[in-house]
């Protein structure tokens, strides 16, 4: 049972054309009803899964897809095994064609094997779908991608990147945490994940408070939405997500962008060497360590910098490709010694 009792806020806005600029102006996670309600895999599901199925087909490359598949038993549920020792589930390679006929043969039976195909490039396993089936992109710089599958729970989760996800068939529920949350969320491993990304080790439909008992602090910022075939949402970077595929057939298209120069890292890399080089330090160290991640990164402002020639500011002044690749080279530098 979903405790959640907020609603994910609901904006008014079918151009297309101008979605990205719209969500630009929001700090927070908006649904968007009817967004893609024209979209021709929309309007096939509509019909039947059979038809959308039949529909994807349609621009199939033939490349092999990787696909998790777990037992019933699972509850459809994206996990570890007891004390995550393993992953609940098998990855393999599958024709789509396949996974495809497999969640046909199934739908209706409660009893199915999980199936679900998670974050495939449309344009490299769907050519051309995207032409009439994905937001207008313009200057945005985005990755656009497709998940399928049936009954199936993805634990609360964070991405980097802005996200618009497009519910194209079936039904999703999602439930969201603002990024300040991260420590009632009880977060797994960094480098041992379900599929990619750390996930809350708590079950939001069945928490066990004593186990995780600050999470009932996450709940109390949490907020939940149902989306149908053509609705969207807007989820900004950083937020968690715990997303739930709630139909037997359910397919998504979602876009990934962020508006950072290319030229930018990752932000997890620095995340990895600050637990490689700080974390373990003394107190009194890292305390100070702190002071100058403030000084030089979360607080710098033209004051940091401004007793310094300009030309003599190197990885402290502004930030282009040039000074990118010479912090890059500095870096390969150290890590290599």
């Amino acid at each position: 049972m979903n405790r959640v009792q907020a609603s994910i806020p609901e904006i008014n806005h079918t151009d297309v054309g101008s979605v990205f600029e719209r969500v630009a102006t929001e700090q927070s996670p908006v649904v968007i009803r009817g967004l893609a309600a024209q979209w021709p895999l929309v309007e096939k599901s509509r019909v039947s899964s059979a038809a959308a199925s039949k529909y994807l087909l349609n621009f199939y490359a033939g490349e092999p897809v990787t696909t998790f598949t777990s037992e019933a038993g699972a509850g459809g549920r994206i996990f570890y095994t007891d004390n995550l020792a393993e992953k609940n589930f098998r990855q393999t390679l599958e024709p789509l064609d396949e996974v495809l006929g497999t969640l046909l043969e199934n739908e209706g039976n409660e009893a199915a094997p999980t199936v679900y195909v998670g974050s495939r490039a449309l344009d490299l396993y769907l050519p051309g779908l995207s032409e009439a089936n994905s937001l207008p992109l313009g200057d945005i710089r985005a990755t656009v991608r497709i998940w399928i599958g049936n009954r199936t729970t993805v634990a609360a989760h964070y991405d980097v990147l802005e996200n618009i996800a497009c519910v194209c068939a079936g039904r999703r529920r999602f439930t969201l945490f603002p990024p300040d949350q991260i420590a009632n969320l009880y977060v797994g491993p960094i480098d041992f994940t379900p599929a990619g990304q750390s996930i809350s080790l708590v079950d939001l439909n069945d928490p066990d408070l004593d186990q995780f008992p600050r999470f009932a602090e996450a709940l109390e910022h949490a907020q939940s939405a149902e989306l149908e075939p053509g609705d969207a949402i807007f989820i900004p970077s950083m937020w968690w997500h715990h997303v739930e595929g709630l139909e037997s057939f359910n397919i998504l298209i979602n876009h990934w962008w962020r508006e950072n120069p290319e030229y930018m890292g990752a932000p997890g890399d620095a995340l990895l060497h600050a637990i490689l080089n700080i974390r373990d330090l003394p107190d009194e160290q890292r305390k100070a360590w702190q002071v100058f991640f403030n000084h030089y990164v979360f607080e710098a402002g033209s004051q940091t910098t401004a007793h310094i020639p300009s030309d003599k500011r190197g990885a402290l002044g502004e930030l282009d490709e040039n000074t990118a690749r010479q912090i890059r080279a500095l870096l390969r530098n150290k890590l290599n010694r």
